[in-house]
């Protein structure tokens, strides 16, 4: 598909029209346009049914309009640089663990991977964020049910019977980790509660915060969370074993060239729901509009 895309952005450039099938398409990968369509009219061109909605329901990454900003409102109180500082401790925590558990493949000379660590430590993150409460084994396993799912929605239409038949368990699974989690944020007092108690003291006071849509949150936030992390961080362990020479630069500098070079979402689809026009390129409604950042960032 990148390799598709690539070709149009060369062969036309930053702002290409061709079909998918049916439906008329643009990829979009000239900066200036992408600011049109998702920084200025994010009105005009919004979210088709999400591909992960099988997974995150009405949450934050599927939902539109007023309710997602909303739900994002919200959320992004709790990750502006204010609000994340009230994590460094848990963060710091799941780093000394993951650390320790390097010495120890260290010291028996075990190989391990890289990936596999990087969603652990992701996870665990992510997850005292939400509850306050380190990751424990068994959440840890039932959570696996998370990349079953995912990788069902990459392969088949989310809208196919086949497709939830495929993952009817893993869902089950994870609501089962979600609602326990809601529970015991209701009834255990946690030294430092997280981005769940927050939602829940959301759902207090405004009635569309059900516990279906806390659920949704949590999982969007479990999700988008610590499968982007985890990612990024894979590519950098990557690319300083490639590069060498740049392990001792700026740690900010080095993520930042990695999420140039490996966007964590490389593509972003969205809907014409009205005419536009973007830098002359007439746009008619009902065009798909692909944001390609993995291009973008790439485009000398």
């Amino acid at each position: 598909m990148v390799d598709l895309l690539a070709r149009a952005q060369r062969g036309i450039g930053g702002i290409a029209a061709f079909r998918l099938g049916p439906t008329p398409t643009v990829l979009v990968t000239d900066p200036a346009a992408v600011q049109h369509v998702l920084g200025r009219h994010p009105d005009r061109y919004v979210k088709r049914s999400h591909r992960a909605r099988m997974l995150v329901g009405d949450g934050v990454l599927s939902a539109t309009g007023e309710a997602w900003k909303r739900q994002r409102r919200l959320l992004q109180s709790q990750f502006t640089g204010t609000g994340m500082r009230r994590y460094e401790q848990r963060i710091a925590a799941a780093a000394r663990q993951a650390a320790e558990r390097w010495a120890g493949y260290l010291r028996s000379g075990e190989e391990f991977d890289v990936a596999e660590e990087m969603r652990r430590f992701a996870l665990d993150t992510v997850w005292r964020a939400l509850t306050g409460l380190p990751l424990d084994d068994r959440t840890d396993r039932e959570l696996r049910s998370v990349e079953r799912v995912v990788a069902v929605m990459s392969t088949l239409p989310t809208d196919a019977p086949d497709a939830r038949d495929a993952v009817t368990e893993d869902l089950a699974r994870i609501d089962a980790v979600a609602h326990a989690a809601i529970s015991a944020a209701r009834t255990v007092d946690t030294p430092e509660p997280g981005v769940l108690r927050v939602l829940l003291d959301a759902g207090d006071q405004h009635p569309e915060y059900t516990d279906r849509l806390i659920r949704d949150e949590l999982v969007t936030l479990l999700v988008a969370g610590h499968e982007t992390t985890a990612t990024t961080l894979t590519w950098l362990f990557l690319l300083l074993d490639r590069h060498p020479e740049a392990r001792t630069a700026d740690p900010q500098a080095l993520v930042s060239e990695t999420l140039r070079l490996y966007p964590s979402a490389w593509l972003l689809p969205r809907h014409a729901v009205e005419d536009d026009v973007i830098a002359g390129h007439h746009i008619a409604a009902g065009t798909d509009v692909l944001i390609c950042p993995y291009l973008t960032h790439r485009d000398p």
